[in-house]
């Protein structure tokens, strides 16, 4: 049995407690969007170097991205990175603080020595990806057309700092997808074979927080999300912990083709696949950790265990609804290679099932969204 936290946590209420306590300086680099920056961090005056992530791409992050930045950052003298925004800030971030060659998929594809250089901060301004605890980056590799996770200690920030203030501002549809991913993460680990009883542990606090939350927000409405923004961050953070030492499963590895072929965004992509992976896992294997689950969510959700999966998916629908596949563009003939892409590349991720699924079994489970 293995389990593992790596970065400090801290909580502080603003940004300006945080810059006090790390008397944040020109060795700085500030990786963050202008969106953040300008009703936040612009009216201290910072020494540091600040770089805005949007001007290099939108969306999720990619080598070429990355490599940009890498070039623009080339000839500063920075000791630490700190970042301050979503999944794509942090996952470039992580690259950044390594040794590189100017060539960002080497990194990833791991041709050349994996080096930490600088030290990592990392504040993350949405509740879903869990990524300041984790020691995982995930971009796309433009040349190799191919969605890529890196998962290597160097990558474990050094401090996750938790400041419930960035969290005001995020669009309700961020929210959302980002906390529905944050679930997920929960979810996932909480059924795979690499969980022991402390990654549980944290799933559990991180399904309690996260489905009180969502059930709040039904009853309440999108504007009552703002009451509960540091039980979405800690959920997060807990759901962080917990897929970082348990890993994720086949719902990020069904979710890939749709986000890295449709630029559908990652929460969402989750969202569309999660309750449907479930239900086949249910179907496969009903006797066993997931009726361990089952029976928590049932709990939560003040449902029987049986009903507890479509208690949560009905829930979600009033959070947040998701669309079919085709409201994409994604037509039913792709299901069966984008089975074959998930098992030919996601073994990482499908490593972790709760139950193996074939490649008919995945296309049954495109099919049912």
């Amino acid at each position: 049995m293995e389990f593992s936290l790596n970065s400090k946590i801290v909580e502080f209420k603003n940004f300006e407690e945080f810059n006090k306590n790390f008397s944040l300086g020109k060795k700085d680099l500030i990786l963050t969007n202008e969106f953040i920056y300008n009703p936040y961090l612009k009216k201290y005056n910072l020494e540091c170097n600040v770089i805005f992530q949007e001007k290099y791409g939108n969306g999720e992050p990619t080598d070429t991205m990355i490599d940009a930045i890498l070039k623009d950052t080339a000839d500063k003298d920075i000791d630490r990175v700190i970042a301050i925004g979503g999944g794509t800030v942090i996952d470039i971030s992580k690259i950044i603080i390594l040794r590189n060659d100017g060539k960002s998929a080497d990194l990833f594809m791991k041709k050349i020595d994996i080096v930490k250089e600088k030290e990592l901060v990392v504040i993350p301004t949405t509740c879903g990806t869990g990524s300041e605890v984790t020691n995982i980056s995930i971009a796309f590799l433009e040349k190799e057309n191919i969605k890529m996770g890196l998962a290597v200690p160097e990558l474990y920030p050094d401090y996750a700092v938790l400041i419930p203030e960035f969290l005001e501002t995020l669009p309700y549809k961020f929210f959302c997808t980002s906390s529905i991913d944050a679930l997920v993460h929960a979810a996932e680990s909480y059924l795979s074979p690499k969980a022991t009883v402390y990654s549980e542990m944290f799933s559990e606090k991180a399904m309690e927080l996260l489905v009180g939350g969502f059930k709040y927000i039904a009853e309440n409405g999108e504007e009552a999300r703002k009451d509960k923004l540091v039980e979405f961050l800690q959920g997060s953070n807990f759901a962080g912990i917990a897929f970082g030492n348990a890993g994720c499963a086949a719902v990020h590895a069904l979710s890939y083709p749709l986000g890295g072929r449709y630029h559908i965004p990652h929460g969402e992509s989750n969202q569309l696949v999660f309750i449907a992976v479930f239900k086949k896992y249910k179907e496969k294997q009903p006797v066993g950790k997931i009726e361990k689950l089952e029976a928590f969510l049932g709990e939560k959700l003040g449902v029987r265990k049986e009903n507890s999966l479509n208690a949560l998916e009905e829930l979600l629908e009033k959070v947040y609804p998701k669309k079919k596949l085709e409201e994409y563009g994604i037509k039913k003939e792709l299901y069966r290679e984008f089975a074959k892409e998930v098992l030919e590349k996601q073994q990482r991720l499908l490593a972790n099932n709760y139950i193996e699924l074939t490649e008919d079994e995945i296309v049954t489970v495109y099919q049912n969204i």
